[in-house]
């Protein structure tokens, strides 16, 4: 019999650390800049302590030389795979239906239908993504880069880790607890209505993503609350899983495809 309770409690934990944990990264990640507030710093005299039109910050006391890109990534797989492994063996434990969780036996939930249903899915929102970035930027609300350029491989050794590990773990990881658990098991385990939990777990995927600054929180609460609605429409892990990995691993390649040093001309 499954102790729904005793999953929630595992659940409400972990999304309680990882939501502290997002937050303290904040402070390593750095503030962001707008595109506003880049053009009013630009215009300030030389030898105003400031940004730069570009958004550089002067340099900080620290490290000379960041962590590599291969370090990052791993890093970053290992600490979600982490987190999702608890999770999984809670729900093992506590005996949660896999069809609660999106993973039941219609092939609409895991078969080929659904790989195809993700795939659109996932371009239909990168390209919203990509639209809705370019709109921000000109009303000069451009979403936090910090964290993208941060883990922006420069080898094609990263590259692999970041689309081959790092993206699918996140992926993976981020729609079993925003989508399958906070949504589909609670909403099984308590009776609450999925569309409520739909809007709970995307205010607190938004919150979870901080470090994107107000715009980029904003589009990634939207973002998470149509994954949870194709969650609740779907029944299906595997959808909103493949549409969260296209999602980032298209904003990566638009924005950070170079590999190697940029070179100065």
């Amino acid at each position: 019999m499954t102790n729904w309770a005793a999953f929630a409690g595992i659940a409400v934990a972990l999304l309680f650390l990882l939501l502290v944990l997002a937050r303290a990264s904040q402070a390593y990640v750095g503030p962001t800049v707008t595109v506003a507030e880049r053009r009013w710093l630009a215009g300030l005299p030389d030898g105003a302590d400031h940004l730069d039109a570009s958004g550089a910050a002067a340099p900080a006391a620290g490290p000379a030389d960041p962590p590599s890109d291969g370090f990052l990534l791993v890093n970053v797989a290992l600490s979600q795979g982490l987190f999702g492994f608890v999770l999984v063996v809670g729900a093992w434990y506590t005996e949660v239906p896999l069809a609660a969780l999106g993973l039941g036996s219609d092939p609409l939930s895991t078969g080929v239908p659904a790989l195809g249903w993700g795939l659109a899915l996932g371009l239909a929102l990168a390209g919203a993504n990509a639209l809705g970035s370019t709109v921000a930027e000109r009303f000069g609300y451009e979403p936090g880069t910090e964290l993208r350029e941060l883990l922006a491989p420069e080898t094609a050794r990263g590259w692999v880790l970041l689309l081959g590990v790092a993206l699918p773990t996140v992926a993976v990881f981020e729609e079993f607890l925003f989508r399958a658990v906070l949504v589909g098991a609670f909403a099984a385990g308590f009776g609450v209505s999925p569309w409520l939990l739909a809007a709970l777990s995307s205010l607190a995927f938004a919150v979870g993503h901080g470090a994107q600054g107000p715009a980029g929180i904003a589009v990634t609460g939207l973002l998470g609350f149509v994954l949870a609605a194709a969650f609740v429409l779907t029944g299906s892990l595997v959808v909103v899983t493949l549409a969260h990995y296209l999602v980032n691993a298209v904003e990566f390649l638009r924005h950070e495809r170079q590999i190697g040093p940029p070179v100065s001309g």
